[in-house]
């Protein structure tokens, strides 16, 4: 073998990395709210994951010796940050396992969600006729109600704690998840390829599950994270009225429920578990409209 048969039959190199690298900085050029998003969205999932590693208490340790100290800032010592509240319980540490709970529930009920109301739409979009009919009846019937006071019903029904709220949030809102699906749905199920696919004889099944549901799914995916914000939101309100996360473990809604009384004395108590939600809120909308813009073909051209 010659040294020009050699060198032809040598494995391709692989890529480099400097096109993912160029094109992450163009995207953060021309999208810095995509960067900061994720950052924000990352911090906090990273707080949530290593809470008992993190928070310098346990989210329950009282010491009615040391209750409702000033931050840090404020006068405060710095054993305790973010100050304490009426139980003496450390704010900082509180704030850290809440954002595990929030998270959580803000997540698994979008994924709870998303699941139903995809699963609806979809069959509902691509068959048509009855099922399509029956199952937006239900969902018009539904959006007749505001969306939290579903989710007040039903935990009023099954009774509070976390698996109830995510449950009851996922129920609430399959509906536009639903929606969002049967549109992109009816929107491809004629096209060529979806033909083609019938005409070789693919079933409905293989046809939603291979063809359809993979052509619509970027569309879902940033639509999801605008919904998540809107959970975590709709959480904090259900343990506000008491029948979300239950005491002593924290939320960010509970902690606002329970200090509302501290407003004008101690509003730190009130102001920095209303921050975390308006940042968390923040980042994940960020987020979205950088997924957004990756996920846009129209967009994607010029990254």
């Amino acid at each position: 073998m010659n040294a020009t048969s050699a060198v032809a039959t040598l494995p391709e190199r692989p890529q480099p990395l400097i096109d993912t690298r160029i094109r992450f900085w163009r995207l953060a050029k021309r999208s810095p709210q995509t960067v900061l998003g994720s950052i924000l969205v990352l911090v906090f999932v990273f707080v949530g994951t290593f809470a008992p590693l993190l928070a310098p208490y346990y989210y329950d340790d009282q010491n009615l010796g040391n209750q409702l100290q000033p931050p840090v800032w404020a006068g405060g010592t710095p054993r305790h940050l973010l100050g304490t509240d009426e139980f003496g319980r450390d704010t900082l540490s509180r704030l850290i396992y809440g954002a595990r709970i929030s998270l959580l529930v803000g997540l698994v009920s979008v994924v709870l969600a998303g699941a139903l109301g995809v699963t609806i739409g979809v069959m509902g979009g691509y068959l048509g006729g009855s099922i399509d009919a029956f199952f937006m009846r239900i969902a018009d019937v539904q959006y007749s109600f505001p969306y939290i006071l579903l989710a007040i019903v039903i935990t009023a029904f099954w009774g509070p704690g976390l698996t109830n709220v995510i449950v009851a949030l996922g129920l609430a809102g399959w509906m536009t998840f639903a929606r969002a699906a049967r549109g992109s749905t009816l929107s491809v199920k004629e096209r060529d390829y979806i033909m083609a696919a019938r005409a070789l004889g693919a079933g409905h099944a293989r046809i939603m599950l291979c063809h359809v549901l993979p052509n619509i799914m970027a569309p879902l995916l940033v639509f999801a994270t605008y919904q998540v914000p809107s959970r975590i939101l709709a959480e904090a309100t259900l343990s506000f009225v008491g029948l979300g996360i239950q005491p002593p473990m924290p939320s960010w809604g509970s902690m606002l429920a329970s200090n509302r009384g501290y407003l004008v004395t101690y509003p730190w108590l009130v102001v920095l578990p209303g921050l975390a939600l308006s940042i968390v809120a923040l980042g994940v909308n960020q987020l979205g409209d950088g997924l957004r813009d990756l996920l846009d073909p129209r967009l994607r051209g010029r990254t």
